[in-house]
């Protein structure tokens, strides 16, 4: 961690309490750590820190463990018992494993050994704040849930003042507010609403009752905009967190449209888009025929495509596949009237091939790369070569992975500093983005690297781009292999880590 003004932006808002009882180390960190922070509280024993620790405000501990009236370890185990989730890095001169075990029983977050190699220091500073930011971040969210609803609210309504007159204007406008969150979500929201409308009719419904269904699948998803871009433009699987974060569109949407007079109707359907037969869905668990009759179509209509769109992370099903989960899941997820009558209703749709979760613009590879990005070199991560080689597997845009292994790096980090070693890997990133202008380059395994190809872009025996990389450093040697992913089998990242004994 060579990045000193990537640590002084990240750190910039928070508080620390620092707990050191030699006074000339204290004194030396205190200045140091001053550099980064807003705050910074230093005490020389546990007991100090606990009564300071109790004023509150503070985003991290750093502590010794070896002090006079109260020692690290009590310090952190009671500091645990006010708030579990506090983050703390422990500082010791001791490195005997009961220490060690003793701190990581606690739940500490960094374990650094004195006297301080400060590129380490820093690499952990910086582990802990990225942490630290991205938890706040969620509670920030969930604290002004409310106050993000009404100005959303009152934007939605400050948009229906200007069009009382002309309803069908209205749901074009409110439409293209979520395509200019989520084009996904906006094509998604326009197919289920005529998914729904063909299934009414095929059941008998009045065309009003047909006509309204569609107005509701238009805007069932309208709820998002109120969800944070981290978690609904987040193509990875989400965490219970997250999860939860998601779930709440379906609640803010329903209020959101109870609150505008012209959409008022619509409102039971939307709260219930996201309830299954069974009693299992959410928000309010309805089961069976609890659910109004006209919710129990959007929600096939929603769950069909669902199964016919592809998504990132698995292939789209065929319409014949689609109808027999349906009827697998009939009065499990759906009520079987329904799927009775969207088997006929929908028998002649033509799922589109070209929904594509991928970026296809600068301004989309940059909103994605928030989730797979390798923060180091600028490359992508292991999570986003998961994903490409799911997609591969059924798509085949790439046909080729060149390997590059980093024979000796480890030696070089010893040798050399970390610091030292993050140059290294960043100087070989650039090399590999110039080389491989075509390809999809990827960090991977810490200090390894591979590219998607398409062709074949590195000929056997022509050692030259390796000796170039090998030419950056005499401690390090470059190994390199060509595999075809057709001819190996590789759909997964456990596929390759098998072939490549890893």
């Amino acid at each position: 961690m060579n990045n000193i003004k990537a640590l002084k932006k990240i750190a910039k808002e928070y508080k620390v309490l620092y707990a050191e009882d030699d006074v000339a180390i204290q004194s030396s960190m205190h200045s140091y750590l001053s550099k980064f922070f807003l705050e910074v509280r230093s005490v020389e024993n546990g007991k100090e820190g606990l009564e300071i620790y109790k004023e509150g405000g503070f985003s991290l501990v750093i502590t010794d463990l070896s002090m006079p009236v109260m020692n690290g370890l009590d310090m952190i185990e009671k500091i645990k018992e006010i708030n579990p989730e506090q983050m703390v890095l422990v500082t010791s001169a001791h490195s005997e494993s009961e220490y060690m075990v003793s701190a990581i029983k606690l739940g500490v977050d960094g374990y650094i050994i004195k006297p301080f190699d400060f590129e380490q220091f820093n690499y952990e500073l910086y582990k802990v704040m990225e942490k630290i930011s991205k938890f706040e971040e969620n509670e920030r969210y969930k604290e002004h849930l409310e106050n993000l609803v009404a100005k959303k609210t009152k934007v939605l309504n400050s948009l229906l003042s200007f069009q009382t007159t002309n309803y069908e204007k209205t749901i074009v406008s409110m439409v293209e507010m979520i395509e200019d969150r989520d084009t996904y979500t906006a094509g998604h929201s326009k197919r289920v609403a005529s998914y729904s409308k063909s299934i009414a009719i095929e059941m008998g419904y009045k065309e009003s009752d047909a006509t309204k269904l569609y107005q509701a699948g238009i805007l069932h998803d309208i709820g998002k905009i109120a969800t944070p871009d981290a978690v609904l433009l987040n193509p990875k699987s989400l965490n219970d967190l997250e999860y939860k974060l998601i779930q709440e569109h379906v609640s803010i949407g329903a209020k959101l449209i109870k609150n505008v007079p012209m959409f008022e109707p619509l409102t039971e359907i939307i709260a219930s888009h996201h309830e299954r037969y069974d009693g299992k869905g959410y928000p309010r668990g309805l089961k069976a025929d609890e659910i109004s009759p006209l919710a129990r179509i959007m929600i096939v209509a929603d769950a069909f495509d669902a199964m016919t769109t592809s998504r990132i992370y698995k292939a789209r099903k065929t319409v014949e596949e689609a109808f027999l989960e349906l009827e697998a899941l009939k009065m499990i997820q759906f009520h079987p009237d329904v799927v009775d009558a969207a088997l006929i209703a929908l028998k002649d749709v033509v799922p589109s091939k070209s929904i594509n979760q991928l970026p296809t613009n600068k301004l989309e590879e940059e909103r994605f790369a928030y989730f797979y990005r390798d923060t180091l070199t600028n490359l992508y991560n292991k999570g986003y070569l998961e994903l490409i080689l799911v997609k591969n597997s059924y798509q085949k845009d790439y046909n080729y992975i060149e390997t590059f292994y980093l024979k000796g790096f480890s030696k070089y980090n010893k040798i050399y500093s970390w610091g030292e070693g993050d140059i290294f890997l960043k100087k070989v990133a650039d090399l590999l983005k110039v080389y491989f202008k075509d390809g999809l380059v990827f960090r991977v395994f810490g200090d390894d690297f591979i590219v998607l190809c398409k062709e074949e872009s590195l000929k056997e025996g022509n050692d030259e781009f390796v000796k170039n990389l090998e030419g950056l450093s005499e401690d390090i040697r470059i190994e390199h292999k060509r595999l075809s992913l057709k001819e190996n089998s590789i759909s997964t990242v456990e596929d390759l880590e098998v072939i490549l004994n890893l």
